[in-house]
């Protein structure tokens, strides 16, 4: 069995008009060993999705939640009515409450997950914290703590956490590792710690080749330089596949559909192979 990938929901839409889109990340992934949904969406419409899928929501084993933002967190709630995972991993910090500052009328806007660790405990779902690195099965792994060492790899200063407000360096963010051939894959669900940051810290703890790169790059905001030199450095780095989706921008996606040697764009509905 290879390891493979559903995507449940996403920004844009395909060819199958039956399915929802929504601003949002929920990937279902088998492996020869788990079934997993790496990030729920939005609001739960993953779930009905799945459904014209063929993803089949009662093997899920349990979630993993990129980071703690709504449109990649929100539907987890949702998923219990479908199937009880045994846990959920996140990342350190994933707990504090997440805010866009509008300097305009000095407002914030929340964007958290809508739901608390007491949650968790009423409905029996364990919280497994993801640190540098964790196995969650041959082919899978899980990251985080990402060294943040290119400098063009800057945070938009409007993301704010916490009580007191400060800039978020979301320190929760973890991504995915899925095993591809004698490499392995990097799964993202928005890359705020950097695409190039995470592809590095993923190819120096495993010491395997990184041949995919796989969701969201949040380059949406990113200028032509910044996009121009991030994707010529995955391309150096031995990148053979470039699948891109959500937050990666109009920009990317006009790229990539352009050039299709690059890469290719990921819409709701779509099914990759490792």
């Amino acid at each position: 069995m290879t390891v493979s990938m559903k995507v449940l929901v996403e920004d844009t839409g395909s060819e199958h008009l039956a399915l929802g889109k929504e601003h949002g990340l929920s990937l279902y992934v088998e492996t020869p060993q788990s079934t997993f949904v790496f990030d729920c969406g939005a609001s739960g419409l993953a779930w009905r999705n799945a459904a014209f899928m063929r993803a089949d929501l009662k093997k899920v084993g349990f979630a993993v939640i990129s980071h703690s933002h709504y449109d990649h967190a929100g539907g987890f709630p949702a998923l219990r009515e479908y199937v009880s995972p045994s846990s959920v991993y996140i990342g350190h910090g994933f707990w504090q409450e997440k805010f866009a500052f509008a300097p305009e009328g000095n407002k914030y806007t929340y964007l958290g997950a809508g739901f608390s660790a007491e949650d968790l405990k009423e409905w029996n779902i364990k919280a497994c914290e993801v640190g540098e690195l964790t196995k969650l099965d041959d082919s899978a792994w899980l990251m985080g703590n990402f060294p943040r060492n290119e400098a063009m790899e800057t945070i938009p200063e409007r993301f704010v956490c916490g009580e007191d407000k400060h800039r978020d360096d979301f320190r929760d963010e973890i991504c995915l590792v899925l095993r591809e051939g004698d490499g392995v894959a990097v799964v993202t669900g928005c890359s705020h710690p950097g695409i190039l940051n995470m592809v590095t810290a993923v190819h120096k703890r495993l010491g395997l080749p990184v041949y995919s790169v796989v969701g969201g790059t949040h380059l949406k905001e990113a200028d032509a330089e910044r996009i121009d030199k991030t994707l010529a450095e995955l391309h150096r780095m031995g990148l053979k596949r470039m699948a891109l989706c959500h937050c990666s921008g109009d920009a990317v996606r006009s790229r990539l559909e352009q050039d299709t040697a690059a890469g290719c764009v990921l819409s709701t509905g779509d099914m990759l192979e490792f």
